[in-house]
């Protein structure tokens, strides 16, 4: 998929643009901003139409009205809307079911073992998480190595969010990808700049157009964003990667059901907020009318106008909500004062903790969660295997994310190992790693030495098992070494009698 060549192209692509309205929606959800929301539902003003005439009515404003975000404020109220960023809590919680502890990579080649330790470092687990969050509110995202010989001495891997994309995929796998960012913008001017991945080369492009066209192409080295590419493309705007595969990897969070008919956009992956929009709008109006009821309960007393103090000979009148004493009462002048009446309105908590909490189980049991993993049912000790049958649901949604993850992370690995080879001429020789991830839940070291203990008096398992069960973590030679402490002190570190010589 080269880079277009047609001045009049529209950007990005009509064929995408669904994908990219439906990012819009999930991005601002995930954001947390209130602002956002009321400018995507329409109610962000009270200045406007009814609401209710608005709601009432068809088409996308009718149905987008709909929506209590979308419910402008009564003309005169200001916004007393809250947010509950309980989108941002389940990307979050995705990233951190996934790589909460860095996987493991393991190469045959012992040179090319020993380099790829150094390239794993936590830049890249914090790397991973951040591709894991992006990758659970947009349904995808795509990792790809970088270098830059005066910052580092060797190459790293980079997140790119799918709605900064244009993928081509065939037979479900990544073929080729147009990455692009809008590197300036001047008076309705708009540059853009356009890097294509195809196997075995990149080439990158600089257009200068507006806001709905790609526009001209221009040399690299007329903005300063993009003239450091000048120098290491070709003639033609190329890098030849020496690489025979394509060097980006698409991570899809999950299958989609909205494109899967549609065969440009049915590979592009699914949101875990896809479908919940309107629980989530709900959560919001369940917690903004609890407000609404503390802010109602106030106690308040009702005074006649001539308790309270007057602003002043034709400057009118002005009340602070805050105060006790606010409601005047026009009434005429007697001898006799008139009584004080206090208004309280009842908080309804019950019943709205109530309903959210209800909320906030179905939104995470239809994102494919248990509440557990988010903290609700309390922070009581238990052990792993209770942790397991509580946070079933959550565990199952992460094993079906990994078998997604896996094979894209050790291509992006194979290809982290040809940049830095070409590059950085090491002597190693990239190939597809083997991808462990560690256990989401981490027994309790009580509960397995009183299991290894069990089996060590049923003589139902060797000392080396019990080590491998105690240290998951460690490798061949630490566990033969920590056996052969534990023989050792033991006493039993005697030849084996079958490998001994023969007797006289």
């Amino acid at each position: 998929m080269p880079l277009p060549e047609q001045h009049s192209a529209p950007w990005p692509p009509p064929a995408v643009r669904p994908a990219l309205d439906r990012m819009e929606v999930w991005d601002t959800w995930w954001s947390g901003d209130p602002d956002r929301l009321e400018q995507l539902y329409g109610g962000g003003s009270g200045t406007g139409p009814d609401p209710k005439r608005v709601q009432y009515s068809g088409g996308v404003v009718g149905r987008v009205a709909r929506w209590w975000w979308g419910t402008p404020p009564a003309p005169g109220e200001r916004r007393t809307k809250l947010h509950v960023p309980i989108a941002s809590d389940i990307c979050g919680g995705s990233a951190n079911l996934l790589f909460s502890e860095p996987p493991k990579f393991t190469v045959d080649d012992s040179v090319t073992q020993g380099r790829l330790d150094d390239l794993v470092d936590d830049g890249m687990l914090a790397t991973l998480q951040s591709a894991a969050e992006v990758t659970a509110a947009l349904g995808g995202s795509y990792l790809r190595p970088v270098y830059d010989t005066d910052i580092a001495d060797a190459p790293w891997l980079d997140v790119v969010h799918a709605d900064a994309a244009v993928p081509t995929f065939r037979w479900g796998r990544l073929a080729g990808v147009i990455f692009w960012r809008v590197v300036h913008e001047d008076d309705g001017l708009v540059w853009r700049h356009l890097e294509c991945h195809e196997p075995g080369l990149i080439q990158h492009g600089l257009y200068q157009g507006t806001k709905s066209k790609l526009g001209r192409p221009v040399p690299l080295q007329e903005h300063p964003a993009t003239e450091g590419f000048a120098t290491a493309v070709d003639d033609e705007g190329r890098i030849d990667t020496e690489y025979d595969k394509i060097d980006v990897s698409y991570i899809q969070n999950d299958l989609s059901r909205r494109w899967r008919s549609d065969r440009t956009l049915s590979h592009w992956g699914r949101s875990d907020l896809d479908g919940i929009e309107p629980l989530m709008d709900s959560l919001d109006e369940t917690y903004a009318s609890l407000m609404r009821d503390i802010r109602l309960g106030k106690g308040r007393i009702v005074v006649p106008d001539a308790y309270l103090q007057s602003a002043g000979p034709g400057r009118g009148a002005s009340w602070n909500p805050e105060q006790e004493a606010f409601a005047g009462i026009n009434a005429l002048a007697r001898g006799d004062k008139m009584a004080l009446e206090v208004s309280q309105f009842e908080i309804r908590v019950q019943e709205h903790l109530s309903a959210a909490e209800d909320l906030v189980n179905q939104i995470l049991r239809s994102a494919g969660y248990s509440g557990q993993t988010f903290g609700i049912g309390g922070d009581v000790a238990i052990t792993a295997t209770e942790t397991n049958a509580k946070e079933r649901r959550s565990m199952t949604t992460r094993g079906r994310k990994i078998l997604r993850t896996r094979p894209e992370l050790a291509h992006a690995v194979e290809a982290l190992l040809a940049v830095d080879r070409r590059v950085f001429r090491r002597n190693t020789v990239p190939q597809r790693p083997t991808v462990e991830f560690e256990d989401g839940v981490q027994e309790d070291p009580l509960s397995l030495a009183n299991t290894a203990d069990v089996l060590r008096r049923a003589q139902a398992a060797s000392t080396e098992v019990l080590v491998r069960m105690v240290h998951p973590d460690w490798d061949k030679t630490l566990v033969s070494d920590e056996v052969a402490r534990i023989q050792q002190e033991n006493g039993t570190a005697v030849e084996d009698p079958m490998q001994a010589g023969a007797l006289p």
